[in-house]
């Protein structure tokens, strides 16, 4: 995924797409590559790989990547199959669903935080059904 330093993955693939800081885009937004908007986004956005947020971008949209870095702001719902990192600077305003969340000291989070839990059944706050490793490890 995006480094905080690199424009770069870390298996070498470069980003697809560009929004600059200057730009702002209305409509819906979907694409194949990884993506970084550094300016504003305002609609839909949807991408298969990894998405930047940067710290001055603002995004009113839905989004759906596979994973996201957020340093920015978001108004709107984010849907990730992977991981979402949350910078300090983040203001998010919508409910994130990932797998696994990251958030930094100092990000502001007005929404829902849903993390699937595979085979976990969880009701109230008792754990009902735990994973093979888990039970493994209590043994």
């Amino acid at each position: 995924m995006f480094s905080k330093n690199h424009a770069a993955e870390p298996s070498g693939k470069t980003i697809e797409t560009i929004i600059g800081p200057s730009v702002k885009v209305e409509g819906d937004f979907k694409g194949e590559g990884d993506l970084v908007i550094e300016g504003t986004l305002v609609g839909t956005l949807q991408t298969k790989n990894n998405l930047k947020i940067g710290q001055n971008a603002l995004v009113e949209a839905s989004i759906r990547a596979n994973n996201a870095f957020i340093s920015g702001k978001v108004k709107g719902n984010i849907s990730v199959k992977g991981k979402i990192e949350i910078t300090g600077t983040a203001i998010i305003l919508g409910n994130i669903k990932a797998q696994i969340i990251s958030i930094e000291s100092g990000a502001l989070i007005k929404g829902d935080l849903d993390m699937p839990v595979g085979n976990i059944a969880v009701a109230g706050t008792k754990v009902e059904e735990r994973p093979e490793d888990l039970k493994e490890e209590n043994k």
